[in-house]
């Protein structure tokens, strides 16, 4: 077993024990989730903003800005699925992390 595996075992095992090792605290660092991403609206996105969300790369996110330049905004976030490479199920894993101009703004007027 390597030392900085160990030293993240051991943190693992006692939480409110101090990290005195830089490698064993990079290690925890490596060992947690990713932080989910922010959301995007679709209307506005830039390609780099794309590119944070998961599964998409950066042709991916030129691939959809190209297709907004060309279409005009997206009337409803399931058309991001007439982007080639996004199917229902890409799509579905993006969904959580998607917004259009002022869909959060009325939901929350419901409120």
């Amino acid at each position: 077993m390597t030392g900085s595996l160990l030293a993240l075992l051991l943190v693992l095992s006692h939480p409110t024990a101090p990290v005195t090792s830089p490698s064993a605290y990079a290690t925890m660092q490596e060992a947690r989730p990713a932080a989910p991403a922010q959301s995007v609206n679709v209307n506005t996105a830039t390609a780099t903003q794309f590119e944070a969300l998961p599964g998409i790369g950066p042709s991916m996110a030129q691939r959809i800005v190209a297709y907004r330049d060309k279409n005009g905004p997206f009337k409803k976030l399931e058309d991001l699925m007439n982007i080639q490479g996004i199917g229902e199920k890409s799509f579905l894993k993006l969904r959580p992390f998607l917004t259009m101009g002022g869909q959060a703004d009325a939901k929350a007027g419901k409120n």
